[in-house]
């Protein structure tokens, strides 16, 4: 962790510009601070920064030199920084890898190089997230069938299923959820000869649909990647944007955290699948943008439909809720009243994801321009545009602590969808 302090003058970037982050506010030491991290953990760095310094990292959006950065502080702020103070800060960013620039892409291309010529992409969180051992995991996701009280039905598997929405949220908060929807998605995840996971990428680029050709690796063993439906979807996008951000699948946890109950589900039995992360659909619900004219979005989805034809597919998308409470920014925390609100809007939303209707979907976002910080949307909204007519019914549903004090939450949900009749 590294807290800024001191003034080292170093070369830094003509333009600084602050790429994509997980930026948020916490407290340290008794004091407000913006806490950054990369969700590509490429240099392994995080950041604290104080508060009276947070609109300095506003102003790294590309359009202005240091000294302009400095002038620019101090005209909005009042905060009087000296040339050394901002260069400094600036160089502590870049040497964390937070900005765009040569040294982040020679850093992309060096991870990527690495990871294209590994065997498997490995479980990037097994041993952290959840046990790395065969045994030891599988007992504790039985576990969390057996604590599933209140978070769902059990009665019987359903072999129809033709797709799922599950959690990506760590199965400590979520494991309840996750429990009860691969409990009753077990039959169909067995019977599957092609698993499609479409997962939330959290550090993806606005529209962005990103392959891999790698295979997902779990504590049972290697889930092989079908490299021809990959091919497929690439030839139709475009080679050069489908794996454009393929850095991100080194720690991107959506897929695997899916991967895992997937390997589970089928008894440690691999099967063929199709990794694909979806990047932010901002553009979508406050841009204007229409997701259905995205020709990439219906080019990709019917070269995917063509490679798996003739089998049986079930297909995963690995996205969770709203993400709301000042954890997330909001200004204040929830209380009771607050969640009640939370759990009948999110029933609204779950309404029209059972009912199969991907436009719907996202047009309930659109109009709130995504308020409650849907992260699942491009998933859920993938798996409904692929899936075509579908009828689901919710099989859990949560809302999990993301502070101390349970003002900020994340809401997740188990979906099952089955053929629609008629």
């Amino acid at each position: 962790m590294i807290d800024f302090c001191g003034e080292v003058r170093v070369a830094v970037h003509i333009n600084p510009k602050l790429r994509a982050l997980d930026i948020r506010w916490v407290e340290h030491q008794g004091q407000p601070h913006v806490h950054l991290r990369d969700a590509l953990e490429l240099s392994g760095k995080q950041m604290l920064v104080p508060a009276p310094l947070a609109p300095l990292l506003a102003l790294c959006d590309g359009t202005r030199d240091v000294a302009g950065m400095r002038v620019a502080l101090e005209l909005q702020t009042g905060l009087r920084l000296s040339l050394a103070h901002v260069e400094s800060v600036i160089a502590q960013l870049d040497e964390a890898l937070f900005l765009e620039g040569p040294r982040f892409e020679e850093a992309c291309a060096a991870t990527l190089r690495v990871y294209r010529e590994a065997a498997f992409r490995r479980a990037a969180l097994a041993g952290a997230v959840y046990p790395g051992g065969q045994r030891a995991l599988a007992k504790a996701l039985e576990a969390y069938g057996s604590a599933q009280d209140g978070h769902g039905s059990d009665d019987g598997e359903a072999a129809d299923a033709l797709g799922v929405v599950t959690p990506h949220i760590d199965y400590e908060r979520g494991g309840p959820v996750y429990a009860a929807l691969w409990r009753k998605a077990a039959s169909a995840a067995r019977q599957a000869d092609t698993v499609v996971i479409f997962g939330t990428d959290h550090a993806g680029g606005p529209g962005r649909i990103t392959l891999t050709r790698q295979s997902y690796a779990t504590p049972w063993g290697v889930l092989p990647t079908d490299r021809a439906a990959v091919d497929a979807m690439a030839e139709a996008i475009g080679p050069e944007d489908a794996f454009a951000e393929e850095v991100h699948h080194i720690r991107e946890h959506s897929i695997e955290l899916a991967s895992v109950w997937l390997h589970h589900a089928r008894q440690g039995q691999p099967c063929s699948v199709v990794p694909v992360l979806c990047g932010s659909f901002y553009p979508y619900t406050n841009d204007g943008r229409s997701a259905e004219e995205e020709t990439a979005f219906q080019r990709g989805l019917d070269a995917l439909r063509q490679a798996t034809a003739g089998r049986r597919v079930l297909v995963v998308a690995a996205g969770d809720l709203a993400h709301v409470g000042p954890t997330f920014g909001d200004a204040r925390p929830l209380d009771m009243a607050a969640k009640s609100r939370l759990r009948a809007a999110d029933d609204g939303l779950l309404g029209v994801l059972v009912a199969g209707d991907a436009a719907g979907f996202l047009n309930v976002l659109k109009k709130e321009r995504d308020e409650r910080r849907v992260c699942g949307l491009p998933p859920i909204y993938m798996t409904l545009r692929l899936l075509g007519a579908s009828l689901g019914e919710v099989t859990g549903y949560d809302q999990c602590p993301a502070d101390p004090d349970g003002g900020s939450v994340v809401s997740v949900a188990g979906v099952l969808l089955r053929p629609s009749v008629g």
